[in-house]
């Protein structure tokens, strides 16, 4: 309380934010105590924004990367087969974006709105948060991952592909087509 100039009541409050988030625990007679990593909430979008700046960046990039592996090529299939007009709309102006991209800002902009647009078209309520959750570590990983290609857009056509699939209703080559799309990435995070 003294060194960050704030009440107990302030105090408290945040002792109970950490606690909601796993990180810390607090008992009578023996005091608060961080957790282990084991029992942090890293689905929480706080506790993994603040993972993400203190965890080995390589090792954080391809734990990400694997999460981004087994659900984004199926939320692709679920895309082709569910998308509405709205979502669709959404997901025509991200492709169009990353298409007119003129430098590696507009086009990690594009690239986010292109990737929550998948988790939105397909139309299922419990795919759209997990791209709220991860929303700020993506958008670290795909800054990342265009600095690191050749040219920030080198991607360009791979995204096209599941664009196109989508639009086409075509779940199988969605599905691969995202697939092949995480593999480049893969691919740049490892290289």
């Amino acid at each position: 309380m003294e060194r960050f100039g704030v009440s107990r009541t302030v105090l408290r409050e945040a002792l109970r934010t950490l606690t909601s988030k796993g990180l810390i625990g607090s008992r009578p007679k023996v005091g608060t105590r961080v957790r282990p990593k084991s029992a942090w909430n890293l689905l929480d979008a706080d506790v993994l924004d603040w993972y993400s700046r203190v965890a080995p960046p390589l090792q954080f990039a391809i734990k990400l990367q694997e999460m981004r592996e087994m659900i984004e090529p199926y939320a692709a299939a679920l895309a082709a087969a569910n998308h509405e007009d709205a979502t669709l709309a959404m997901l025509t102006e991200a492709h169009r974006a990353m298409v007119e991209a003129q430098n590696v800002d507009e086009w990690v902009r594009a690239d986010l709105r292109f990737h929550l647009g998948v988790l939105a078209a397909c139309s299922n309520e419990l795919l759209i948060p997990l791209g709220t959750l991860i929303e700020r570590t993506l958008e670290g990983q795909l800054r990342l991952n265009a600095k690191r290609a050749e040219v920030y857009n080198a991607s360009l056509a791979e995204h096209t592909a599941v664009f196109d699939a989508i639009v086409a209703r075509d779940e199988t080559a969605a599905r691969r087509a995202m697939a092949d799309l995480l593999g480049v990435t893969r691919g740049r995070i490892e290289g």
